[in-house]
């Protein structure tokens, strides 16, 4: 059982840097939307391509209609803190209890 205890162990720790990476895009892409950057720049081609499609169903759910902010990149993040509190911590405490 011991086997499948690490396999759990690396599969939190993996889920948890591609979590951390993916809200760093997010953040990134965020911080980029405050100006008005090159659209054919292939960094803002890369964020948007790997954001929008979490991004465009949240912000097509919010309310917020017009306001002029964008709330939908700090939702993905809470979603983000979310997985990585319970989804990761609940893994690795699974595999502990397999050792």
């Amino acid at each position: 059982m011991f086997i499948l205890g690490n396999f759990l162990k690396a599969l939190a720790a993996i889920i948890d840097i591609g979590l951390t990476f993916y809200m760093w895009v997010v953040i990134a892409r965020a911080i980029v939307s405050w100006v008005n950057p090159d659209p054919y720049n292939p960094i803002v081609v890369f964020l948007r391509r790997a954001t929008d499609p979490v991004l465009i169903p949240i912000r097509r759910k919010l309310p917020i209609g017009g306001m002029g902010i964008d709330f939908s990149p700090f939702i993905v993040i809470l979603g983000i803190i979310f997985l990585q509190k319970f989804l990761v911590d609940t893994l690795y405490q699974l595999a502990l209890r397999l050792h």
